[in-house]
């Protein structure tokens, strides 16, 4: 099986580190915009070639893992020039404007949506890493409009990679994605921001940084290249999500000018329970 992955960061590599691992008889080929990331792809071992765009015509499967604002001129272009029995699909953690963009598209049925829940802060070929995606879930969106034969093929792969499967529509995904990913993305940005303001002044802040602040901003080192255009892609269900996280930081500070410590405890405890909520599910999983 013939395999061409579009981008080769984090989530293409560490894919194409376990689809390797799991089947001898793929053939891997990988394309970058960065042609040192090409290089460094080779050179780690999880490409076996490095290919052009134009390579996708022969490929069995097309994983597109590049930012989602590329990937809305790119996943097109993919299907006009494939076979007619290639699965085509995307990792992007939107989902809303790609649905959208090839709705009519006359190789529809040959694109799967989906959006692995899984990956670190860091980016690049270096990044990638093996068993990423081992009991993480993949959320899949619009999968009636996939040809069955290949419905099937990527289920093998998600199945070799370890993945659960849940399926959702664009709109609810990206609603909620909002939420648990990309507003925790945004706080762990601003936290940083504003520490790194108050540096400039206190340049012995950072000394102060323990283990719960290492935690909290961990995400503040994820690339800017592929955040902000989930952001842009996202924009109303990200805004509603910060109105609502304002509200609630407005009303902490509120209660601590009052002095209200009980009700600061009440808030506490009652959130705790987020503990049995997120049981069992990675610290490392963004």
């Amino acid at each position: 099986m013939n395999v061409f992955i579009i981008g080769l960061g984090l989530i293409g590599g560490s894919m194409a580190i376990d689809m390797k691992a799991a089947n001898n008889d793929i053939k891997i080929i990988g394309f970058d915009a960065d042609q040192n990331h090409m290089e460094e792809a080779l050179a780690l071992g999880f490409i076996d070639e490095k290919g052009v765009f134009e390579d996708v015509k022969n490929a069995d499967v097309v994983i597109i893992s590049i930012p989602v604002n590329v990937s809305i001129d790119v996943t097109p272009k993919v299907l006009d020039i494939v076979k007619d029995d290639t699965l085509v699909f995307d990792v992007g953690s939107t989902k809303v404007n790609i649905c959208s963009v090839i709705e009519n598209h006359p190789k529809r049925r040959n694109f799967l949506a989906t959006h692995p829940i899984a990956g670190t802060e860091f980016s690049g070929p270096k990044a990638a890493i093996k068993g990423l995606y081992k009991d993480k879930t993949n959320i899949i969106c619009e999968v009636e409009k996939t040809a069955f034969k290949l419905q099937e093929r990527a289920f093998t792969i998600f199945n070799d990679l370890g993945m659960r499967i849940r399926y959702m529509e664009p709109k609810a995904h990206d609603r909620h994605i909002a939420y648990v990913s990309h507003l925790s993305h945004i706080s762990s940005f601003m936290l940083g921001k504003t520490v790194i303001e108050k540096e400039k002044n206190e340049r012995d802040i950072f000394d102060m940084a323990g283990s719960g602040f290492e935690s909290t901003v961990r995400l503040a080192k994820s690339s800017p290249a592929m955040w902000s255009p989930i952001f842009e892609h996202n924009k109303e269900n990200v805004i509603e999500t910060l109105d609502e996280y304002i509200t609630n930081l407005l009303r902490f500070k509120q209660l601590m000018e009052e002095d209200d410590f009980e009700a600061i405890y009440k808030e506490m405890a009652e959130t705790n329970r987020i503990k049995e909520i997120l049981k069992g599910i990675s610290i490392k999983t963004s």
